[in-house]
C-alpha cells in the first residue's frame, strides 16, 4: 500500500456539496420522519433526485452520463444519509446494482441499459447474497442453466436493496456448481421476466424507507446475452464490484454521523441544566471532541478509498474494506453518543438521533460485514 496517495476536493466538488445539502434540507429532512415511521419507499424523494439528476450520476458520459467521479457519487451519498439513510439508499444502491455492468459488461450490454439507467427511467438492485450464502458466496444455490439461446434461473435471494421499487437486477448465480465460487456468473434480470417475483419485505429496524425483500426464481427464462461477461467471472465482478461500492456505504455512514453530531451539538448548546447550557460541561465537550474528531477521520479516509478508486490503485480493496468499516464503526458510536446527550429525549421518536442510531447499525453489516472486512484488510497486508 502506497502511504502518500492524495486527493484534493476541487470547487465542483464544493458546490456540489452545497446544492446537494440545501436539496436535502428542503426536500428530504422534513419527510425523513414520517418515511421512517411508515416504512414506506419515498417515491416523492426519488422524483426529486431524478430531476436534480442524482440518481446516477456515475453513469460515464459516453452513455448519457454526467460521468461524476468517485468523490462526487460519496458527497451525494454523504449529504442525503446526513438528513435520511433510507433515501441516501436510492442512490447507494443503484449505483452497486449498475457497477457489475459497468466494470464486466460487454459494449453491446452497456449500450442497451446505461443511457436509460443515466436518464432515470431504469433503476438496478444488486442480488448477490442467499439466506445460506451470505459471506460464504461461494455456497449459493441459485442456478442458472443454459438452454439454447437463452438461461433459465431457479433459486432465491435474500435481503435485497430495493427489491420490488427497481425495475432492473443484477443477479449472481451458478452456471457450474462443481467449481464453487469460480462457477458464478451474473446476468441482468428484469422485474417483468417471467418466474420471476418479489417477496414481502423484511421488518427492519432501522433504514425503513427502502424495502428490503427475497427474489425468487422460478424456471425464470432470460436471454443468453443478458449475461455479464463470460460464464464463470461472475464473482471476480463481485469483488470488482464490491471495491467500488463498499466506500459508499462508507459515506453513508459519515453522512448518517455528521447529521447525529450536528443535532447533538445543537441540542447540548440550547439544554440549560444547573443554570448553565450543558455545552459548558466538560464532560459533554470531551464528548463532542470525539465525536467531531471520528467524522472527520472518517470522511478523510472514505475520500481517499474512493480517490483510489478513481485510480485504480493496488491499496484499492483495502483502502475500500478500510473505509466502510472505520466509517461504519464510527456512525455507531457517534450516534450512539448522540442518543446519551439528548438523555430521555433522545430515546424518543421525537427527535431525529434515535432514528440516526437505528440507520447507523446497518452500515456495520450489509456490503460484507466488519469482521469479514477484517479478514480481507488482513490479507491484503500478510500477502
Amino acid at each position: 500500500m502506497s502511504a502518500y496517495d492524495v486527493y484534493s476536493l476541487t470547487e465542483e466538488h464544493q458546490l456540489l456539496r452545497k446544492a446537494v445539502r440545501e436539496l436535502a434540507e428542503d426536500k428530504i429532512a422534513p419527510r425523513a420522519a414520517a418515511i421512517d415511521e411508515a416504512a414506506e419507499y419515498p417515491w416523492d424523494v426519488h422524483e426529486v433526485l431524478k430531476s436534480a439528476d442524482l440518481l446516477a450520476i456515475h453513469v460515464p458520459e459516453q452513455y448519457g452520463g454526467a460521468g461524476a467521479d468517485r468523490i462526487a457519487h460519496s458527497i451525494v451519498v454523504e449529504e442525503i444519509a446526513r438528513v435520511c439513510a433510507s433515501s441516501s439508499l436510492i442512490v447507494a444502491g443503484n449505483k452497486l446494482g449498475t457497477m457489475g455492468l459497468i466494470l464486466s459488461g460487454s459494449e453491446d450490454l452497456k449500450q442497451r441499459y446505461l443511457p436509460a439507467v443515466a436518464r432515470g427511467e431504469i433503476t438496478f438492485s444488486y442480488a448477490l447474497s442467499e439466506r445460506e450464502a451470505g459471506s460464504d458466496a461461494g455456497s449459493m444455490k441459485t442456478r442458472a442453466v443454459r438452454d439454447g439461446d437463452a438461461y433459465v434461473l431457479n433459486g432465491a435471494k435474500c435481503w435485497i436493496t430495493g427489491a420490488g421499487v427497481n425495475t432492473h437486477y443484477t443477479v449472481m448465480a451458478s452456471t457450474d456448481p462443481a467449481k464453487g465460487s469460480k462457477g458464478i456468473s451474473a446476468f441482468v434480470v428484469h422485474a417483468d421476466d417471467p418466474g420471476f417475483s418479489v417477496g414481502t419485505k423484511e421488518r427492519k429496524m432501522g433504514i425503513k424507507g427502502s424495502p428490503t425483500c427475497e427474489l425468487y426464481f422460478e424456471d425464470c427464462r432470460i436471454p443468453a446475452d443478458r449475461i455479464i461477461g463470460a460464464e464463470g467471472t461472475g464473482f471476480r465482478t463481485v469483488l470488482m464490484t464490491l471495491d467500488h461500492t463498499r466506500s459508499m456505504i462508507g459515506a453513508q455512514a459519515v453522512g448518517i454521523a455528521q447529521g447525529a453530531l450536528d443535532a447533538a451539538v445543537a441540542y447540548v448548546k440550547e439544554r440549560k441544566q444547573f443554570g448553565t447550557s450543558i455545552a459548558d460541561f466538560q464532560g459533554v465537550q470531551f464528548m463532542i471532541a470525539d465525536m467531531a474528531m471520528k467524522v472527520e477521520a472518517a470522511r478523510q479516509l472514505v475520500y481517499v478509498a474512493n480517490a483510489s478508486a478513481e485510480r485504480g490503485d493496488a491499496d484499492l480493496t483495502f483502502l475500500s474494506s478500510a473505509s466502510k468499516t472505520f466509517a461504519s464503526d464510527t456512525a455507531m458510536e457517534v450516534t450512539t453518543d448522540a442518543v446519551q446527550l439528548f438523555g430521555g429525549y433522545g430515546y424518543t421518536r421525537d427527535f431525529p438521533v434515535e432514528r440516526m442510531m437505528r440507520d447507523a447499525k446497518i452500515t456495520q453489516i450489509y456490503e460484507g460485514t466488519n469482521q469479514i472486512q477484517r479478514m480481507v484488510m488482513a490479507r491484503q497486508i500478510l500477502t
